[in-house]
């Protein structure tokens, strides 16, 4: 039985109308916030966002992965709410903590692609970001670990620690205990503090014999943590998920990331008990998630739910009901807004596409969250692959802007053991879905995820579903349009391709 299966025997997804949904981005700047109801106006609001990079939502132990070991992210689990239809907007590091940070899709706010390196994508001059927001309002802002946007001055942390300090942000022992240290420092006011993790993402391990290809071929697992014991997984036990193929090569590369999985969760675990000690739990909003899809072809980069559907738990001193899912379908342009809807801060003077989940917390099945948008644009530099796409309850549609072109790998994925052991097998099969259908896509991708949760069998052309296509066709081009997508231009292109692309050169 699969792991999607195991979710739908349990109620996780609610059957819903396609077309039941609240109005398309509500402006919500105009929107006045209540105060949470179980906080006295004398509490402070604090926020601690946990952000680990590269977990998958079929990897967490409570939601049924019985192999890999996740005690401490379970006991957050029966603390909380598990948001099990959780969205980010693009499957990619940079361009989904843009978005977690500005509430805008990478179209917006031009974090496109990578901040580092010679990718050098950031921020464009008039996105104010989360932690500026929240220190206009009196917080004191810190970061631990992985940020990935730019530029730092739209980013304000008062308290950083970062890199080679934490290990490259895998020691997560040292990692909690400054988060102590900031738990406990300047205690008259409240905190936002962004704990960003490596883990369980790939390890560079120097140059390839390629050129200009790094070496991604471990996890961070060579070296030894600071109070954290080296606990190894067997590849024969491993859960490999539908869109990868079942050989040693992939098990052995699951395996791997089961130990940087465990690490990462030691690491939750010590940061929670620094919270506790301080004192300060009770006032803190505690949102865990993962930036996209697990680091395997297939997932990361891609708009199917293998690279955007991911793990979301919020710990809340509002809750009314805990160890519970919430079946809501929220973006991670919501992030913002529910975060500044706890904290009574300031909305910036443009619109979020957002909206805050704070008041459905305590729900299992809110009305109005149907449906969810994507805006892919780059990975890295030479990652360009635009897409746009909206997902309900039941159907996913994806627009490709540029068709014509082969879909490119991020170089940790094509430096894979796993897509190396593809294209030594000349495999035509990438679980149930064909190689060659990843690599060259159509202008358009329509799912039914009821009956193809694996997003193998494309509908778009199914004169049967040509009212749901049109449908879904709408609802992308309105949030383009609402949100001043400048990939709109390329809808003109047609004009030359209608033209041109039957005359030959004659000369």
């Amino acid at each position: 039985m699969s792991f999607k299966e195991k979710i739908s025997r349990r109620n996780f997804l609610e059957k819903a109308s396609l077309m039941a949904s609240l109005p398309l981005f509500p402006k919500f700047s105009q929107i006045n916030f209540p105060v949470p109801a179980k906080i006295n106006n004398t509490k402070q609001r604090n926020v601690l966002l946990l952000i680990s990079d590269d977990h998958g939502l079929d990897q967490l132990g409570y939601l049924g992965n019985k192999s890999v070991r996740t005690p401490n992210l379970d006991s957050m689990a029966e603390q909380g709410v598990t948001f099990t239809n959780a969205f980010c907007v693009a499957a990619t590091c940079s361009a989904s903590r843009g978005s977690i940070l500005s509430g805008l899709f990478p179209h917006q706010n031009g974090q496109y692609g990578h901040q580092h390196n010679w990718h050098h994508f950031s921020y464009l001059p008039y996105v104010k970001s989360l932690p500026y927001l929240l220190k206009q309002n009196g917080y004191r802002t810190g970061l631990i670990g992985k940020l990935h946007v730019a530029p730092d001055k739209q980013l304000p942390f008062d308290f950083r620690v970062t890199g080679k300090q934490i290990m490259g942000n895998r020691d997560v022992k040292t990692m909690a205990d400054k988060a102590g240290e900031f738990f406990n420092g300047n205690r008259e006011q409240p905190f936002f503090l962004l704990v960003g993790y490596s883990d369980p993402h790939r390890s560079a391990s120097g140059w390839s014999k390629m050129k200009n290809v790094e070496n991604f071929s471990g996890f961070g697992n060579e070296k030894k943590y600071p109070g954290i014991a080296t606990q190894k997984f067997s590849p024969d036990r491993v859960h490999v998920p539908d869109f990868l193929p079942d050989i040693p090569e992939t098990r052995g590369e699951l395996a791997d990331q089961y130990q940087a999985i465990q690490r990462l969760d030691l690491g939750i675990g010590m940061i929670l008990n620094e919270l506790k000690k301080s004192g300060r739990f009770e006032d803190t909003l505690v949102i865990y998630l993962s930036d996209n899809g697990i680091p395997f072809p297939g997932a990361k980069t891609t708009l199917y739910d293998s690279g955007v559907r991911l793990p979301m738990i919020v710990m809340s001193p509002t809750l009314s009901k805990r160890n519970f899912i919430n079946q809501a379908l929220v973006s991670y342009v919501d992030l913002v807004p529910t975060i500044l809807e706890w904290t009574q801060s300031p909305v910036p003077k443009y619109s979020l596409p957002g909206k805050s989940f704070l008041s459905i917390l305590n729900e299992k099945q809110p009305k109005g969250w149907d449906e969810v948008y994507f805006s892919h644009i780059f990975h890295e530099i030479t990652m360009y692959y635009p897409m746009r796409g909206v997902r309900t309850r039941r159907f996913k549609y994806i627009k490709n802007l540029f068709p014509e072109l082969e879909f490119p790998f991020a170089t940790d994925l094509f430096i894979s053991k796993t897509w190396q052991g593809i294209l030594k097998r000349s495999s035509a099969m990438m679980g149930k879905r064909k190689v060659s259908n990843y690599l060259h896509r159509p202008a358009e991708e329509l799912y039914d995820l009821e009956n193809d949760p694996a997003e193998s069998i494309n509908l778009a052309q199914n004169p049967a579903y040509a009212g749901i296509l049109e449908k879904m066709r709408t609802k992308v081009q309105k949030m383009r349009e609402q949100t001043d997508d400048h990939w709109l231009i390329n809808d003109n292109y047609r004009a030359n391709k209608l033209l041109y692309e039957k005359i030959k050169d004659l000369d």
